[in-house]
């Protein structure tokens, strides 16, 4: 029988790691994209949103409303760093509002 080692890991990182060796980074961040543009926007826009992408660093937001759309373009570094800081790295350098 195999000895068992005493090394005692938290789960953040023990998750960190099953991430990383199965390569789901890129699903993760995309998961939480999505739930940061949803808390930081509100009900309001989420509802005006059809879908919101993270391709490389640039976020892609297909919004159904053209006036929203427009006032919106006015404050996209805001809305980059509003998202960098709610993800807590930064994961986006450019917002694309479509």
């Amino acid at each position: 029988m195999a000895k068992r080692q005493n090394e005692f890991h938290s789960i953040q990182d023990l998750m960190k790691d099953v991430i990383k060796e199965n390569k789901l980074t890129k699903g993760m961040h995309q998961l939480s994209v999505n739930e940061a543009w949803a808390t930081l926007m509100g009900n309001g826009i989420v509802s005006n949103t059809n879908n919101v992408e993270l391709k490389g660093k640039t976020l892609i937001v297909n919004l159904k409303s053209s006036v929203l759309r427009e006032e919106l373009s006015y404050g996209k570094e805001k809305i980059v760093k509003m998202m960098n800081e709610e993800l807590g790295e930064t994961l986006i350098s450019k917002i694309i509002l479509c």
